[in-house]
């Protein structure tokens, strides 16, 4: 069974601000990433069709390739343009038994997908017309999980900003 204790958030708030004060620095200071960008995120989908159904005509994202898999002779390999030259990809392993969805240390809690308010609230209304459960936060976040049970975020924040706070 998993401990559940209440955590102390009184020193989890000293630590955290312990490591802001000793990591974060100004953002005059920063160096510049070394990376250009995120190539693509790649989840594993259990049925390349409903996958395809539900982010491109669910969600809007145009399936931009779909080929073999070059680690996995009869796996497909499959992107979406997520905007902003960003790519979300999908592998999926017939023949393997590789479990549903779950989070574990150092897999996915959540991916997070900017759009444009007027997409967002258009996107809330496609996700309740397709019977998605889903989770409004804020007015600007809306969370759902995707066929294979992936937990995916649409948040109006422009790219750089959280609820209004300059994250870049």
């Amino acid at each position: 069974m998993t401990d559940t204790t209440a955590p102390d958030t009184t020193a989890l708030d000293t630590e955290r601000d312990r490591i802001r004060e000793t990591h974060l620095k100004p953002m005059g200071e920063r160096s510049a990433s070394t990376a250009r960008g995120l190539h693509h995120t790649a989840l594993v989908a259990s049925d390349v069709e409903r996958t395809v159904r539900f982010y491109q005509d669910v969600l809007g994202f145009p399936l931009t390739e779909l080929i073999e898999n070059r680690d996995y002779p009869g796996s497909s390999h499959f992107f979406f343009d997520i905007g902003n030259g960003n790519l979300l990809a999908f592998f999926d392993f017939p023949g393997l038994d590789v479990g549903p969805y779950a989070e574990v240390l150092g897999g996915l809690h959540h991916m997070a997908i900017s759009v444009e308010q007027t997409k967002w609230d258009e996107l809330v209304a496609r996700l309740t017309e397709a019977g998605v459960e889903h989770e409004v936060h804020s007015g600007v976040s809306v969370y759902f999980r995707d066929p294979d049970g992936a937990r995916i975020e649409l948040i109006a924040d422009p790219l750089g900003e959280m609820y209004g706070s300059k994250v870049l």
